[in-house]
């Protein structure tokens, strides 16, 4: 069994999927990642049992370009350039508090938030909790989103995907999008042409 919460990189998650992920007795390496902002805790189960450890620096460019890589490196003794033997590994399972570091600190990229027209200040109402319901003077969290982009978009009666206007409101630098959809769930082409949507 394989299974991850976000992918480290392009090489690992390559190498990983091309293992059987249908193996129930582990005949090989099972390892169990937690990649950090500061530091990267790798520890493995090995086929005769031991249990051992690595913990590496999330970011050392100098020694290596990737922490989780390098941890499964140095565990199965496999020097710089060489293949990872994916016949030596039964499971790689990965979690990373990197993205719920972003949120919280505020430090990811700039996104925009694209929703149905008529639902722009929806997240920003949010559930109308009143944990303190006699303070004169609420608080609210900063948003996330730099800025919100109302889609003329609906689900027609046979289920089908109405876009009725093109926009053009992206002209700062954004890295990201959000989108928040009526129907989304049930319509998911609707992500799939929204940067065609929005950018041609």
């Amino acid at each position: 069994m394989i299974a991850s919460s976000t992918p480290c990189c392009a090489e690992l998650w390559g190498w990983v999927i091309s293992m059987d992920k249908d193996t129930d007795t582990p005949t090989g390496w099972c390892f169990w990642i937690d990649r950090g902002g500061t530091f990267t805790d790798v520890v493995a189960l090995s086929p005769q049992g031991e249990v051992v450890t690595r913990k590496l620096l999330s970011a050392h460019p100098e020694r290596y370009k990737d922490a989780a890589i390098q941890g499964i490196r140095d565990l199965l003794g496999v020097g710089p350039g060489e293949p990872l033997p994916a016949d030596r590994v039964a499971s790689v399972k990965m979690g990373t508090t990197v993205a719920t570091n972003a949120l919280l600190e505020r430090r990811g990229e700039a996104v925009a938030l694209v929703v149905t027209e008529g639902f722009r200040d929806l997240l920003r109402i949010g559930y109308q909790n009143r944990p303190r319901i006699f303070d004169r003077h609420i608080v609210l969290p900063d948003r996330l989103e730099e800025r919100v982009i109302e889609a003329r978009e609906r689900l027609d009666a046979e289920g089908r995907s109405e876009i009725k206007q093109r926009t053009r409101e992206l002209e700062t630098k954004l890295n990201g999008l959000i989108t928040d959809f009526e129907s989304q769930l049930r319509d998911t082409v609707k992500e799939l042409r929204t940067k065609e949507f929005l950018f041609a």
